[in-house]
């Protein structure tokens, strides 16, 4: 995909450098749709400029990826100054009632031939679906030929699905990756954790998750990885299926299946020895690294990736076993990194075995409404009411490991999990990422 920098496109003064061929023709996908090219002088080309310059922003979307070098630094900020009389529309996702307040206020929301990014970010955290929608889609005679671009960067260094992996909104996403936007775009620049895909957004969010901060980080009685061990990785597992996990998980399938190079992410995250991080993404996107397999040569068909992750756990051993034999060095960091490694290729096994069923039985736990909120540090509000009894689910998934052969953690104890208390309301949270 293309990247349009802004600086680039207002660099640009002959005719062809603009999108403009010799006859007077228009090369759409050399435009950033935010800097409307200037129209030709004669008569005949200025009448059919404006069926030629509507399909300028489709055909970026789907060429091109824009970053807001370009974008002056106050035009945002003149978006913000209209945002308290915005949101309550957007709360309510009345369309009408949109359309109508970017028709007074267009000025301040569009930028050349597109909808703001951030106006779009707006969308996202409302979850205004029918509004995203008509700005996605941006056929509708009130928009005046303006649309929406998913795959435009915010002055913030991040893109809306970015920001809708954080919000764990399924629909949204689905949405958003229905018209065009890419999960395989990254954060960049100084206000943003530099170099996250979406799917990482959503990963490192569930790992903030309480169930998983209380029952497996390290605090003031376990330190250090001297607790990675199997019934650690069985906890961990129990844990995850359920169905109070069902709606990160579901969100982190959903951003895998248009994710490259998932056995790349998985590996990052072992070779940074983030345990947690690794079964989070490995279970929920467990189908994608699977593969497909058929007794017919498929040329559509994908490999199995888990001998790659394998390979990947067992090339570090290797390496810190040999470190080890080395004289002068240090034994006890060394036995505590093989001993993370050591359950990483467990976890590993575990899933490549019994994923399939374990990653059945979580999607079918009902849909929980579990919403969150966010000033620097998440807190989740995960409602009191659970269809399924904790036990029952540990009982359930330990009989799945058992089938597969495997230590099923029978009897396992992830203790007496609490949702926060006293969470702030919406209205009390900074709306800014």
């Amino acid at each position: 995909m293309e990247t349009v920098h802004t600086k680039e496109a207002m660099g640009t003064t002959c005719p062809e450098d603009n999108g403009q061929g010799k006859d007077g023709s228009t090369t759409d996908e050399q435009y950033d749709p935010r800097i409307p090219p200037s129209p030709p002088s004669d008569l005949k080309s200025l009448k059919e400029w404006p069926n030629k310059t509507s399909a300028i922003p489709a055909n970026s979307r789907a060429t091109s990826t824009i970053i807001p070098d370009g974008t002056p630094q106050w035009v945002p900020d003149i978006f913000f100054d209209i945002l308290p009389h915005l949101r309550p529309i957007l709360k309510r996702d009345s369309v009408r009632s949109f359309l109508r307040f970017l028709n007074q206020n267009g000025r301040d929301m569009t930028l050349g031939y597109i909808i703001k990014p951030e106006a779009l970010n707006e969308l996202v955290i409302a979850n205004a679906l029918r509004c995203a929608k008509v700005v996605l889609v941006g056929k509708n005679a009130e928009l005046h030929g303006f649309r929406a671009d998913p795959n435009c960067m915010t002055q913030f260094g991040f893109f809306p699905l970015h920001l809708a992996a954080e919000m764990f909104s399924v629909d949204m996403i689905e949405l958003l990756l229905h018209h065009g936007t890419s999960a395989n775009l990254h954060t960049s620049g100084a206000l943003v954790i530099d170099n996250l895909l979406p799917v990482h957004v959503a990963v490192e969010n569930t790992c903030l998750h309480k169930y998983l901060e209380d029952s497996l980080h390290p605090n003031r009685e376990n330190m250090g990885y001297s607790h990675a061990d199997i019934n650690y990785i069985l906890k961990l597992i129990h844990i995850l299926c359920l169905p109070e996990m069902k709606l990160f998980l579901d969100t982190i399938r959903l951003l895998a299946k248009h994710t490259d190079n998932l056995s790349d992410e998985v590996c990052n995250y072992i070779i940074d020895g983030k345990l947690i991080q690794t079964a989070v993404l490995l279970l929920a996107a467990q189908e994608q690294i699977r593969g497909v397999s058929s007794p017919k040569k498929d040329l559509n068909s994908k490999p199995d990736e888990f001998a790659i992750i394998t390979n990947c756990v067992v090339g570090k051993i290797t390496s810190i076993q040999l470190e080890m034999c080395q004289k002068g060095k240090e034994l006890e960091p060394l036995e505590a990194k093989k001993k993370l490694f050591d359950m990483t290729l467990t976890l590993v096994h575990v899933i490549s075995q019994a994923g399939e069923a374990l990653d059945s039985y979580i999607r079918d736990h009902p849909k929980l409404a579990a919403s969150f909120y966010q000033d620097r540090a998440l807190t989740w509000k995960v409602p009191c009411i659970i269809p399924i009894s904790h036990v029952e689910v540990l009982e359930h998934v330990s009989l799945i490991l058992k089938d597969y052969g495997l230590c099923s953690g029978e009897g396992i104890d992830i203790g007496n999990l609490c949702p926060y208390e006293n969470v702030v309301s919406s209205e009390e949270l900074p709306r800014k990422l």
